[in-house]
């Protein structure tokens, strides 16, 4: 068991520093878990039908109504009307036997004369019906014929023409059984009309009564078909997520209660699947703002503080958009004013962009299901896409704070993003805004800019002084010439002021030169020799000419005054409580050199002298920053101690002091590489060369001395 456990040990040990970022996680995870629980559960009420309702009820979810889409599909079934197909062989076949019956008569009646036609009416009708169809012949009587014969030409031909168009009228609108004497009227109407006599409209009318027919019948198939057709053409009613059921104080009609019913919403048992799909989506915000923090960590030396700071802004973040929710509904776009910009600067100035980015992703998604007006399943997208451009542009806008007014910048800026994002919002929704509306929405983007701004100038010295966080903020007030270290630099040490002025000028731009931070470098030069101020006499650059005090003193004693400087230095700055890169640089700024001048001194009185006896405790510097600083410390009063200094010269000292730096292992702890070295060296040269350039000797006037 005890060797089991030995194994053990060393693996939680190696990893607990994981922990940082595993515990940020879970905590995040189960604040969106619990933030977002009212967003997705859906609320279920104990209703009887016929009751008033206490309160208004919303669909959670968008479902079909089948029995009513059922009900109306009858509805439009059955409002449509039988379908008839009119026969145009039953239509033909009467006109034709009313043509047949005016060419026979007409035809009888040229044949004979008027005189003989007179004489045998009765035996040319028997004649005329034999000669006609049987149709005919068999439901028209003689007197209709005899009646016919008794008419001149010129009016059974017009009869004929009237009497045919009329006919073939009424039976292309289609003869039903039931619409016959409809059919007959309207022949006996047209008939009315015409200018034929009295007594031959009665005889048509005889023959209307044989010619009109139905000619109509029921068409199944067109029938079937239109019903099909009409059935389609129903849209499914469907009761659509956020879509008020019952409004409070309304009776819960039974049309009320099934709706109720059909959306859940009575349903006492609840639905698990909406809390399992919030738990994953916990879990897979919680896992991707883990693996952030662990990235953040291994970059700042797994330091907890970068870590609190982001959960921190996180959870602030999530609390100000649920908070913002509450006030949230489909009749306002409160969103538009929620300064979720103001955490992607502070995340910017605090971490990194990279940090900034990502976490606004994570805020943008939980936006969506933040603002979804507390309906299940609901999304709302828009807030999820204003809140992603707020903070890119922010992330963006935000430029170093070394610049003056940058956050009135940023917040001018956020306003134009805010205010072209809710434009585009107008223009692609179909409702209708009033002017009012949209001045409004516009005022709201206008105050989250603001608001932003506003509190991201307001937390950032929150976050510097309670987490111990270094901005370029407090840099830039650390380097004013008017912090009372710096002051007391200048007076009591004015030679090493200059000194750290030359050094934090060169250190900026070699900084610079391979991506560090130029900044934190010029601000840790300013105060990486405040340790002078203590025995100001004792460092040369302070010293008056002929005034040595080291002179009296034994080598050994000398070196440990001069080695003093950097714990002196570190000492002093803890106690004004600055920030712990500004002590590191100083107490970092020499490495564990040796003190050469007192070393060789001593080294001549004493052979056995050891050289660790006179090398700084150090620690070697641990940053980009550190080293940089420590190799412009040396180089500058190197170069400075030139008679005459030349490019050649400068170029040879700045590669000795590097070299020698490598082989001594002085630069071991840093992450430079040897290839940035080579930038450093460059660029090193380059601003001694610019400063410590050849001078014209002017000639004397005559008389000067």
């Amino acid at each position: 068991m005890k060797k089991r456990w030995k194994k053990i040990l060393p693996f939680f040990k190696n990893r607990r520093k994981y922990f940082v970022a595993i515990i940020p996680a879970l905590l995040i995870g189960a604040i969106v878990f619990l933030t977002l629980l009212d967003n997705v559960r859906t609320d279920t009420y104990d209703i009887k039908r016929f009751a008033v309702s206490e309160e208004t009820i919303r669909s959670p979810i968008t479902i079909e109504n089948k029995q009513e889409t059922d009900q109306r599909i009858r509805e439009a079934v059955n409002a449509v009307p039988d379908r008839y197909s009119i026969s145009e062989e039953v239509t033909e076949e009467r006109i034709n036997y009313i043509n047949e019956i005016f060419d026979a008569v007409l035809t009888l009646k040229e044949e004979h004369d008027e005189d003989t036609i007179e004489d045998m009416y009765e035996e040319e009708a028997i004649e005329i019906r034999s000669l006609l169809s049987e149709e005919i012949s068999s439901e028209i009587s003689e007197e209709v014929f005899i009646s016919l014969l008794q008419q001149p030409e010129p009016a059974l031909e017009e009869a004929n023409t009237v009497f045919t168009q009329s006919l073939e009228n009424v039976l292309n609108q289609g003869i039903r059984a039931e619409n016959i004497q409809s059919g007959i009227t309207n022949i006996e109407r047209d008939l009315a009309y015409s200018e034929l006599d009295e007594n031959l409209q009665e005889i048509l009318l005889d023959l209307a009564d044989f010619a009109v027919v139905e000619n109509s019948f029921f068409d199944y198939e067109a029938t079937a078909q239109e019903k099909k057709d009409a059935a389609t053409l129903v849209d499914p009613v469907v009761i659509r997520a956020g879509e008020t059921i019952v409004r409070e104080g309304q009776t819960i009609t039974n049309e009320i209660y099934e709706q109720l019913e059909l959306v859940g919403v009575l349903s006492q048992e609840g639905n698990i699947y909406p809390i399992l799909a919030l738990g994953f989506l916990a879990a897979v915000i919680a896992y991707f703002f883990g693996m952030e923090c662990l990235q953040i960590a291994k970059e700042r030396d797994w330091s907890v503080l970068p870590i609190i700071a982001v959960l921190l802004l996180s959870i602030l973040a999530i609390f100000v958009m649920k908070i913002q929710s509450y006030f949230f509904d489909q009749s306002n776009a409160l969103y538009l004013v929620t300064p979720i910009a103001a955490i992607a600067i502070l995340l910017k100035v605090l971490i990194s962009d990279r940090s900034a980015l990502r976490l606004s992703i994570l805020y943008s998604i939980l936006a969506a299901f933040m603002f979804n007006n507390y309906i299940a399943g609901m999304l709302h997208v828009e807030a999820a896409i204003y809140f992603l451009f707020s903070q890119l542009a922010a992330i963006v806008l935000m430029k170093k704070l070394s610049e003056r007014l940058v956050i009135l910048k940023t917040a001018i800026g956020l306003i134009l993003i805010h205010s072209a994002v809710i434009i585009l919002f107008l223009f692609l929704s179909f409702e209708k805004y009033t002017w009012f509306d949209v001045f409004l929405y516009l005022a709201f983007g206008i105050v989250a800019a603001c608001l932003s701004a506003i509190l991201a100038i307001g937390l950032l010295p929150l976050f510097e002084s309670f987490l111990g966080m270094l901005t370029d903020m407090k840099l830039l007030q650390l380097a004013n010439p008017n912090q009372p270290l710096l002051k007391r630099l200048l007076v009591e040490t004015p030679g090493t002021y200059h000194h750290s002025v030359m050094v934090a000028n060169i250190s900026e731009t070699a900084c610079e030169a391979v991506g560090a931070n130029g900044l934190l470098a010029r601000v840790g030069a300013y105060y990486h020799d405040i340790g002078k101020t203590v025995r100001p006499g004792f460092f040369i650059e302070n010293q008056m000419p002929n005034n040595n005090p080291h002179d009296k003193l034994p080598p050994k004693e000398s070196a440990d005054i001069i080695i003093r400087h950097t714990t002196d230095g570190a000492n002093l700055l803890k106690a004004h409580k600055m920030p712990k890169e500004i002590i590191d640089i100083a107490k970092q700024h020499h490495s564990n050199s040796v003190v050469q001048y007192f070393y060789m001194k001593a080294k001549e009185l004493d052979p056995e002298t050891e050289e660790a006896d006179f090398r700084y405790p150090g620690p070697k510097p641990e940053t980009k920053e550190n080293a940089i600083v420590c190799i412009c410390d040396s180089v500058e009063p190197a170069v400075r101690s030139l008679q005459e200094p030349t490019p050649e010269t400068i170029d040879s000292i700045v590669s000795s002091i590097i070299n020698s730096k490598i082989s001594d292992g002085q630069l071991d702890n840093s992450p430079l590489t040897l290839k940035e070295l080579k930038i450093i060296q460059h660029t090193v040269c380059d601003a001694l060369k610019g400063i410590f350039h050849s001078r014209i000797q002017y000639p004397k006037k005559e008389g000067d001395k």
